[in-house]
């Protein structure tokens, strides 16, 4: 698998124009080799050479991690006493990075490394490379899309169970709280991101933080999460009551649960990824919600929870069988309240088909 990967890895940069790809510990170098580091004051960078083998520059410590691994690296470690200096100074004139063109994650690489890059491969040129990275990683093969459905399993299972414990006066950070600890239970190796647990006018905020304020009966609830599992990350949203809303915010539910069926209908091969941005947004719209739906409807989903392809107008992009991206659509109303219903949808070889399969109904607690 790894060597399958290593071999695109190379044929994509050297049709780009690279010499080398230099990367940091994170979801591209996890994606190549299967190997997992922190980021931390101890600089790691992975070296992938078009024409040469690869290396790694690395705390001896995290060496054993190397020799695990069924990629071939050589390694350039260095001890905390002696510093990282040298074995940067090794592994570039030992991969004659000199005059070289680098591409390198801009998003993910900090300036530590790049001044070390630049300090050791004199006259070098650093270039982001992330639509070489984005070409790889964008469509999942089976073993990937095998790991997302367990994510989403978990995930939905932890949603489950902690819905039925939710009641009136908990404040959101419990059940944010509650909601982590469901998620372990259900098999979630851990959070794919901080969990969004708000309501009431809390909710008409899309990236609201879970706050102390207690939960009211009649209030939207709106739960954002995931599982990760293998790596590989679930993304699922759902608003939920205790006791009926009111008459609008009910509506908006039914409104926004229409255009997240709308976006995922047209899903399917061939499609620009705007077109599903455009059925969802159509909804709301027609419904005259339009200037309250404040954020694109979608964006892939996988080793990370906001990847390529992204689905929002001017996406072009044609989707392509193994995609997989959010459906998400949304109206805030200010200082009222907010409906979110997300999806985790897979493009497949005859249409699209939703990972998620947790209801969309609306759940009155």
């Amino acid at each position: 698998m790894y060597t399958q990967r290593l071999n695109r890895l190379i044929e994509q940069a050297s049709a780009h124009g690279f010499d080398v790809l230099a990367l940091v510990p994170g979801p591209d170098l996890f994606y190549l080799t299967g190997l997992s580091f922190h980021l931390s004051e101890r600089p790691i960078v992975a070296l992938f050479p078009v024409d040469g083998p690869p290396a790694i520059v690395l705390p001896a410590l995290e060496a054993v991690k190397v020799a695990q691994t069924a990629v071939e690296l050589e390694v350039f470690p260095y001890t905390d006493e002696e510093g990282h200096t040298p074995a940067f100074q090794s592994a570039c004139a030992s991969l004659a990075l000199a005059e070289c063109i680098i591409g390198v994650e801009a998003l993910q690489m900090r300036l530590l490394e790049v001044r070390l890059l630049e300090r050791y491969g004199p006259g070098c040129r650093l270039v982001p490379a992330e639509d070489v990275l984005a070409e790889l990683r964008m469509c999942k093969d089976e073993h990937e899309l095998s790991e997302m459905r367990r994510a989403v399993a978990a995930t939905e299972r932890a949603l489950g169970s902690t819905m039925h414990q939710v009641e009136a006066g908990m404040t959101e950070r419990e059940v944010a709280a509650l909601l982590t600890i469901e998620t372990l239970r259900a098999g979630g190796e851990e959070m794919a991101f901080s969990p969004i647990v708000v309501a009431g006018p809390n909710a008409a905020s899309p990236h609201a933080v879970p706050s102390d304020r207690p939960i009211q009966p009649g209030e939207p609830i709106v739960v954002d999460f995931g599982a990760t599992v293998g790596g590989y990350a679930a993304d699922i949203t759902r608003t939920f009551a205790i006791g009926a809303l009111e008459p609008e915010l009910a509506r908006v539910y039914e409104v926004v649960r229409a255009a997240n069926g709308a976006g995922r209908a047209v899903a399917r091969p061939g499609m620009p990824a705007e077109e599903v941005d455009r059925a969802a947004r159509a909804v709301i719209e027609a419904a005259g919600y339009g200037e309250y739906f404040i954020h694109r409807t979608g964006h892939g989903l996988g080793l990370e929870t906001h990847e390529p392809p992204y689905i929002v107008a001017g996406n072009r992009r044609p989707l392509e069988p193994g995609m997989v991206f959010t459906v998400e659509p949304g109206i805030y109303l200010p200082g009222r309240g907010g409906v979110r219903i997300e999806d985790d949808v897979v493009v497949t070889p005859g249409g699209a088909k939703s990972l998620t399969t947790f209801p969309r109904e609306l759940a009155v607690l």
